[in-house]
């Protein structure tokens, strides 16, 4: 029979620095890429630190849709004072080989200061944060204004499919309604040489349409070449793409950005990205035979489209780009993409947080050049925001690269100021 202090000291809680690093390895070391990883697995073992940790059965639910591709919510109640919020990341991770990394992508490794792992940066540093901090209110009895739902989700990545936070909304919203979420996919702490430069709110992102370029031609012997040649008319085309230039459109989060910005973008792709629409040559394809003159030539243009601008207008562009000639189409449509309004009580929530932890950092508006889970989040009526609670160095951005990392002392700030951010949110 164990002695009651005995007992009672293999029950306390981890303390919240040891919880969130012990997530974070968990979670590292569950394969989750698309091609060999199991995603139901990684759900499951935060089911069972949720379980663990005193949430009832009934407010942690596991939902797989699909083989591997588990997804699990937790809920910690409130006093139903205000409408829920929801809280998401994903859980899996881009594909990498042991070959191409320094060490060994699916183990937590710290040296030199950093954590080394896939998913590190993107995104399971953060679901680990979020996971420890859920745990340790539940743990301090804390009692929420509203419900706080944490979603961690399938699929962000594009894989196999389905993506967890569409497929969720679309067969189980009543698990994810909320009057807004927080995404800690997007946004958060920027940082130069470890230095904070801002904290970034997300409250936007350009949505997501490819077109299909294609050039016919009735073809021949290649014995017999002659000027018009499929090939050669759909390069022209995509040379007058490449010089397409869509007008400047700034929206309420793109004018903030600029305005609020401290440092001007040494990027000039990224700057140019917020201000205006763009479309892109990724692929092509052509011919049929070596020795044919090739009947048909393709590639695809993909586009990213600031809020409120149309998949219509942005094809009648590339139309007009490209020429009468080549044949354009629709490869992947353009989805409701919505800015999500910053309201002045949100912002000044995210201001009192971050400014008791960082005084006079710029707190800033920013909007996403590429796409995360907001995406569907926004189309179904959901305002999201990307507010991670990490600072990253911008001039360390490893996410979806080799050697993938994040400063150990980056990781710990980002768990307290994470505690604070949901405790205010839950007010």
């Amino acid at each position: 029979m164990l002695f009651p202090l005995m007992l009672a000291l293999l029950q306390a809680p981890e303390p919240p620095r040891e919880l969130a690093r012990s997530v974070l390895k968990e979670l590292i070391e569950i394969n989750t890429t698309d091609s060999v990883g199991d995603n139901t697995a990684a759900a499951q073992a935060m089911a069972r630190r949720f379980l663990a940790a005193g949430f009832p059965a009934a407010d942690v639910e596991v939902v797989v849709p699909a083989p591997k591709k588990g997804n699990v919510v937790v809920r910690l109640r409130g006093t139903g004072a205000a409408r829920p919020v929801l809280f998401i990341a994903h859980l899996d991770v881009v594909e990498a080989l042991r070959t191409d990394w320094t060490t060994d992508p699916f183990q937590l490794v710290e040296k030199d200061g950093y954590l080394y792992g896939r998913g590190t940066q993107d995104i399971k540093g953060e679901a680990a944060l979020l996971v420890a901090n859920f745990i340790r209110l539940k743990q301090e009895g804390f009692r929420p204004a509203r419900d706080l739902i944490l979603a961690l989700t399938a699929d962000e990545e594009g894989g196999r499919g389905p993506n967890g936070v569409d497929w969720l909304l679309r067969n189980r919203r009543a698990l994810v309604d909320s009057a807004f979420c927080l995404n800690v996919d997007s946004g958060g702490g920027q940082a130069k040489d470890g230095r904070p430069v801002l904290y970034a709110v997300q409250a936007a992102e350009k949505g997501y349409v490819s077109f299909l370029l294609k050039a016919k031609n009735p073809g021949g012997h290649s014995s017999l070449p002659v000027r018009e040649n499929a090939i050669y008319a759909l390069a022209e085309a995509l040379l007058r793409v490449r010089e397409l230039q869509f007008p400047e459109n700034l929206n309420e989060v793109t004018r903030n950005y600029f305005a609020k910005s401290p440092e001007k973008s040494s990027n000039p792709a990224y700057e140019n990205a917020l201000r205006r629409t763009t479309c892109v040559a990724t692929m092509a394809t052509a011919g049929h035979a070596d020795n044919a003159l090739p009947q048909t030539a393709e590639a695809t243009v993909n586009c990213r489209v600031l809020p409120g601008e149309t998949q219509a207008a942005v094809q009648q562009r590339l139309q007009q780009a490209a020429g009468a000639a080549i044949e354009i189409s629709v490869k992947i449509p353009l989805a409701p993409n919505p800015a999500s309004p910053l309201t002045p009580d949100l912002v000044a929530r995210v201001e009192r947080v971050i400014h008791a932890a960082y005084p006079a950092l710029p707190v800033v508006p920013v909007m996403e050049t590429g796409g995360t889970d907001a995406k569907p989040l926004r189309a179904s009526g959901i305002p999201t925001y990307g507010t991670a609670f990490m600072f990253y160095d911008l001039e360390d951005i490893r996410a979806h690269g080799q050697d993938e990392r994040i400063r150990v002392r980056d990781f710990y700030a980002g768990l307290e100021l994470g505690y604070q951010l949901i405790r205010e949110i839950a007010r």
